[in-house]
């Protein structure tokens, strides 16, 4: 194996004259970077909306802003936070990362890649342009039929919406396919699919999860755009068409979401945890299992977001037991990582604080899910904001704790000096108070019969100080991100040095300069365990002879 001795370039000429060869760029590590970036900036964009919609719900009969604003608030939060934010921000650390830990110089198809990234970028532009022809989308990131119909839409807002999911799913696809087919041939030689990095293998599987379900969600859009520019008839129910369509094409896409969004963070996690915990993943074949029946499952359990539109008592029955199911190989992980921690020699550094984190915050998700999986239950908080609690502690304690962890570790990879350890520790308490507060009272907000969506509520509804806690946390939330923003920038300027290896960690990016050269490795590294780095490290107890 090669591993680059060299020290990275330290001099580089200003931004403006490099702006041009990042936007030409089609070196994977780049385009990682730009997603990464682009992300960011969406994300402060969507965290805004949620601190002007938590000032909203401050107070009873407030009206900081109209109705009609309020609406557009949460639409595009949503929509931001799904597509713009989370998604392209695991794409990014995907881009970056995959062909390093296999061991191959770049991605399959480099043009498809950066075509990919720009693909991402013109659709959030253009669904943000919405705002300058005469109002965002207001009709909430799921746009359900028949609200989204030209008699109750007629504005071009939802146009603007169609639009730009359409041109960034193209972008998204073509990721997907991309991720795959790199994984599936540009492996470096030895390294089979079951010594790949978890983290690589959940990639894997998540592509093939988008590959399936993103084209059902197109279809529907296309049909949508056909409905409001061409008179037909798919989702309007006075003229026939079926409202319920709408709800079954967009949660075939929307459920396996989810795990889009999850598994990418459960090999965050499952690259994290053994490094800190200096142990080897426990069971790292029930782990690669594990996301193999979840991607299976994830596919069929959709419709239990629609148990109170009237589905017959043997689909309930059966979507609320296929529900139930996925739990068991969720976790099946969950024990795996804690399995990994158990009796290690951990290091409580930022990566890990973001990773415990990561377990606890899912823990809750997890199990209030299972509690939704329950029809009888499901049917009671049902579009209230016990569901709002829920999915805030899936997709933000189950994506963004872990995507944290990865800025964490992987950050020292990218630019060649680490993050402040002291600002980490600030940013995660402040996130990890910030975050309950905001997202637990919820739970009994929606308990209380609070309804998601709502403009505002009266004074005798109970909800004040559930309402006013999440608010405060919210605004704890803002503060924390201040730091990591803030991190980011002073170690990007003048952080400590970290090396090529600053964790000891075992997989191949690390064996490579920090940052990587252009052409990732000298040599095409041979591969004989999982731990490929291990073995370089210690020839006298290679990996390999144990596995």
């Amino acid at each position: 194996m090669a591993v680059l001795d060299h020290p990275a370039e330290n001099v580089s000429p200003p931004v403006a004259q490099r702006a041009p060869s990042w936007a030409t760029t089609l070196d994977h590590k780049q385009i990682g970077i730009l997603y990464i970036i682009t992300s960011l900036i969406f994300m402060a964009v969507g965290g805004l909306e949620a601190l002007i919609i938590r000032a909203q719900l401050w107070v009873p009969d407030s009206h900081l802003v109209g109705p009609d604003m309020f609406n557009q608030l949460f639409t595009m939060h949503g929509t931001t936070m799904v597509f713009f934010v989370v998604m392209p921000m695991l794409f990014g650390f995907g881009n970056y990362l995959i062909p390093l830990m296999i061991g191959a110089r770049d991605m399959a198809f480099p043009r498809l890649n950066a075509f990919s990234y720009w693909m991402f970028a013109f659709g959030g532009t253009l669904t943000y342009l919405s705002f300058l022809a005469g109002g965002a989308p207001n009709v909430g990131w799921f746009a359900y039929a028949p609200l989204t119909e030209y008699a109750f839409s007629r504005d071009h807002s939802t146009d603007y919406w169609i639009l730009g999911l359409m041109v960034s799913g193209i972008g998204t696809t073509a990721t997907a396919v991309n991720l795959v087919t790199t994984i599936l041939v540009m492996r470096a030689p030895g390294m089979s699919l079951a010594r790949v990095p978890l983290f690589v293998w959940m990639m894997m599987f998540d592509g093939v999860l988008l590959i399936f379900a993103l084209p059902p969600f197109t279809a529907a859009a296309i049909m949508l755009l056909l409905d409001r520019g061409l008179g037909a008839h798919f989702f309007d129910t006075q003229a026939g068409g079926s409202a319920l369509l709408w709800q079954h094409l967009f949660w075939f896409f929307g459920h396996p979401e989810v795990y889009i969004m999850a598994l990418p963070a459960f090999g965050i996690i499952s690259e994290v945890v053994p490094v800190f915990s200096r142990k080897v993943i426990f069971g790292y074949e029930s782990v690669a299992a594990a996301t193999v029946v979840i991607g299976v499952i994830s596919m069929g359990v959709w419709a239990h977001h629609m148990f109170t539109v009237g589905m017959s008592d043997a689909l309930d029955a059966i979507f609320s037991g296929a529900s139930f199911l996925i739990a068991v190989p969720t976790g099946i992980k969950m024990f795996n990582w804690i399995a990994t921690i158990y009796g290690g020699k951990i290091r409580m550094q930022s990566p890990m604080l973001f990773a415990v984190g990561f377990l606890a915050m899912f823990l809750i998700g997890g199990l209030t899910g299972i509690m939704l999986a329950a029809v009888p239950i499901d049917w009671q908080v049902s579009d209230s904001y016990f569901v709002v609690g829920h999915f805030h502690y899936v997709l933000f304690g189950g994506s963004l704790f872990a995507i944290m962890a990865a800025y964490y570790f992987w950050f020292p990879k990218m630019t060649g000096r680490l993050l402040s350890e002291r600002l980490a520790r600030w940013h995660f308490w402040l996130m990890l108070a910030g975050f309950n507060l905001t997202f637990f009272p919820m739970h009994i907000a929606g308990l209380l019969g609070m309804p998601r969506r709502i403009y505002t509520y009266s004074a005798d509804r109970g909800w004040t100080i559930w309402n006013q806690l999440s608010t405060v946390g919210a605004m704890l939330l803002a503060v924390s991100f201040l730091f990591f923003f803030w991190n980011l920038f002073v170690s990007w300027r003048r952080g400590e040095s970290s090396g090529d290896d600053p964790w000891d960690a075992w997989t191949l990016e690390w064996a490579t300069t920090s940052p990587p050269a252009h052409y990732n490795f000298e040599e095409i590294p041979i591969v004989r365990s999982r731990r490929p780095l291990w073995d370089l490290k210690h020839p006298e107890d290679p990996d390999w002879e144990h596995e």
